[in-house]
């Protein structure tokens, strides 16, 4: 027995009939031209058995029944038939091409780019240089034993905040965990980004989040999860419930090569293609996914070549060039928001740091590749080059801002380690409207045996 859905959206069963079944597809199913069924496209069944859908944006809003199609040659229409036997190859003759538009020395190549203005890239290089100060200094920390773990974004700055520069403000952000930078573009403040890393009272998350596990509910930035990928099907849902809601607006969605591997990857650009979602999936291909080069995740030419299958625009962009990421995505953001389309931007780069402070990536790679990556591609030294021709940046301005970015950085160190932690009341809030039972005794648990035993638990954390 089939269940299907009706009109009024509820399940009804279909007994095997052929005149049942043409009769309620013929009153209860809609249809367009490309999302018919494989057995309808071959002519194998009645035209009218076809998939289910609603094509309007709003919930529960139908259009007028298909017309009925007279013969099956309307049905292949579009369907090119051939009687050579070839088979697709595993991979194309030429590789995809990669957008640039600064060369290695901040020379455009062409103008074929988004200007942007002064002011715009001013906050864009302020932003990097901040990015580049605070992965160095909270890195130091964690070493230091003053926080727990830290990821940097070495080598990735143009990526978050040029990125972050070609969206709006009411476009949703979902991340994976190596886009603070976007986070940065919009206001999170360097004070706001140590509380979160020393888990004090002023942070968000209320101390029970790992650190770099940013949330800004303001900035519209969703809570990093380490998850992977876990975030591109979320991303997906909230664009479709933007849509729904006539929201000119976009989603952004945030991942590493190693997320491409995944199952919620080849998921989320299915279902967003399906319900032509205004998505963003922005991949940053670094090489690694930790110690797995991507030689070892795939045999495509790389994460862009992927979208095509599955109907999704794609673009491959230099990932250290920040006026190609600004271009790239500021034209995907369009395509997005007023077309109701999903694109996919492959941004090629290097992690030019360690995964995490958990790793050491001179075990799986060179220790002087790295170092080239770090000087030679730079790509905050790529873009300040570009901006000191504009005459907007020179060298006495540049020394003052890293000092200046750096005594903040090392201040707010100072305030978020001296904060008082969240109590221990907050672990058991924020989940239950009236706590349970079992929970209200586990409270009362861990009161009683902090109590009894204080010399084996932290003295800044209230009871």
């Amino acid at each position: 027995m089939a269940l299907f859905l009706s009109k009024s959206r509820k399940l009804i069963s279909l007994k095997p009939k052929i005149g049942i079944l043409r009769s309620v597809y013929h009153h209860h199913t809609l249809t367009s031209p490309n999302l018919r069924t494989p057995f309808g496209i071959l002519g194998l069944i009645h035209p009218h058995l076809v998939s289910y859908r609603f094509e309007s944006t709003k919930a529960q809003t139908e259009l007028n029944p298909m017309q009925t199609i007279d013969n099956d040659s309307q049905v292949l229409n579009f369907l090119k038939f051939t009687s050579h036997l070839n088979f697709i190859p595993e991979t194309r003759e030429e590789r995809v091409h990669c957008y640039r538009v600064l060369d290695d020395d901040g020379y455009p190549l062409s103008s074929n780019f988004v200007q942007i203005d002064k002011e715009v890239a001013l906050k864009m290089y302020t932003d990097m240089v901040t990015l580049q100060t605070m992965d160095t200094i909270f890195y130091e920390a964690q070493r230091q034993g003053r926080i727990s773990f830290y990821v940097t974004t070495l080598g990735e700055e143009a990526i978050n905040i040029a990125s972050a520069a070609a969206l709006n403000t009411d476009d949703f952000i979902f991340p994976q965990y190596r886009e603070p930078g976007v986070l940065l573009w919009r206001g999170f403040t360097i004070q706001e980004f140590a509380n979160q890393l020393f888990g004090n009272k002023s942070d968000y998350g209320k101390g029970r989040q790992m650190p770099i596990h940013y949330g800004s509910n303001k900035h519209n930035y969703i809570t990093v999860a380490s998850t992977v990928a876990t975030q591109l099907p979320h991303g997906v849902g909230a664009a479709y419930a933007l849509k729904m809601d006539a929201k000119n607006a976009c989603t952004i969605v945030y991942f590493g090569d190693g997320g491409s591997s995944t199952g919620d990857f080849h998921a989320a650009l299915n279902f967003a293609a399906v319900l032509d979602a205004p998505v963003i999936f922005f991949c940053r291909n670094n090489g690694f996914a930790i110690s797995t080069p991507v030689s070892d995740q795939f045999r495509s030419d790389g994460v862009v070549t992927k979208g095509q299958g599955y109907g999704v625009r794609s673009i491959r962009v230099d990932g250290n060039d920040a006026l190609a990421v600004f271009t790239a995505v500021h034209e995907a953001r369009k395509m997005a928001v007023n077309e109701h389309k999903p694109v996919l931007v492959e941004a090629l780069t290097y992690r030019a740091g360690h995964h995490s402070t958990s790793d050491d990536s001179t075990k799986y790679r060179p220790a002087k590749e790295i170092e080239w990556w770090r000087t030679a591609r730079d790509p905050v030294s790529r873009f300040r080059k570009w901006i000191e021709r504009e005459g907007w940046l020179n060298s006495q301005v540049e020394s003052e801002l890293r000092s200046n970015v750096r005594k903040q950085v090392l201040q707010a160190i100072q305030v978020a380690e001296k904060a008082e932690k969240p109590p221990i009341k907050d672990v058991f809030t924020d989940v239950y409207d009236v706590p349970p039972t079992n929970l209200q005794e586990q409270e009362i648990f861990i009161r009683e045996t902090i109590r009894k035993h204080p010399q084996d638990y932290p003295t800044d954390v209230p009871l």
